[in-house]
C-alpha cells in the first residue's frame, strides 16, 4: 500500500512539474512575442524625415509601394544601382514596373533582378553576391515599415561588416499597421530569431 502511495505521489509530482514547465515556456514565448510586437510597432519612418543616399538600394518585393520607392530612389539619384530581390522567375522588368517609361532616362543596366530568393533570409543571402559584384559600400534596405525590423536584423546578421545597411521603410497600406499584421510579423520575427539572427 505504501508503495502504491509513493507511486501516486511521484506521478502527481511529475505532472505538476510538467504543468509548471509548460506554463513557464508559454509565459516565456508570450513575453518574447510581446517584445517583438513592440519593436515592430515602434519602427520609425526614417525615410519620411531624412533624405538618404547610398551606392545601392535593395528592394524586397511583397507589399505595395516598395518597388516604386526603389525606382524613385534610382530616378532621383539617391542610389546608383537598384536590386529588386524576390522577383518571380519569369517576370520581366516592364511587368514589374509598367510605368517605367515615365521615369525618363533610367538605364536598365542599373537595375538587377534577383529571381532566386523566396524568403527574407533568401533575400539577404542572394543579395550579398550582387551587392559585392556591384561594389556597393552601403545599401538602402527598402521594405515595408512592418517588415523592416525582421528584414534589417536578417540582413545585418548576413552581410559582411564592411557594407553599411540603412533602413528605408515605406508605408504599404496605412501608416499605423493593423494589430494582426504586426502580430503575424512578430511571430515570424520570433521564428527568425532562433536561426537567422
Amino acid at each position: 500500500m505504501s508503495r502504491l502511495k509513493s507511486l501516486l505521489t511521484a506521478k502527481r509530482l511529475l505532472r505538476s512539474r510538467i504543468v509548471w514547465i509548460v506554463t513557464l515556456v508559454v509565459i516565456g514565448v508570450s513575453l518574447r512575442i510581446f517584445f517583438e510586437f513592440q519593436k515592430i510597432q515602434k519602427e520609425p519612418m526614417i525615410s519620411w524625415t531624412k533624405s538618404q543616399s547610398a551606392d545601392c538600394a535593395v528592394v524586397l518585393t511583397g507589399a505595395g509601394g516598395r518597388v516604386r520607392e526603389g525606382f524613385d530612389l534610382l530616378a532621383n539619384q539617391n542610389v546608383k544601382k537598384l536590386i529588386i530581390s524576390g522577383v518571380y522567375p519569369n517576370a520581366l522588368l516592364r511587368e514589374i514596373m509598367p510605368v517605367l517609361h515615365f521615369y525618363g532616362a533610367l538605364n536598365e543596366n542599373d537595375i538587377v533582378l534577383d529571381r532566386r530568393s523566396e524568403t527574407t533570409y533568401g533575400n539577404a543571402q542572394q543579395s550579398i553576391p550582387i551587392v559585392e559584384a556591384l561594389k556597393c559600400r552601403d545599401i538602402l534596405l527598402v521594405t515595408s515599415r512592418t517588415h523592416m525590423y525582421r528584414a534589417y536584423r536578417t540582413f545585418h546578421a548576413s552581410f559582411p561588416e564592411n557594407i553599411s545597411i540603412q533602413k528605408h521603410p515605406v508605408v504599404s497600406n496605412r501608416y499605423e499597421p493593423l494589430f494582426f499584421e504586426v502580430l503575424a510579423e512578430a511571430l515570424k520575427s520570433l521564428f527568425y530569431s532562433l536561426w537567422a539572427y
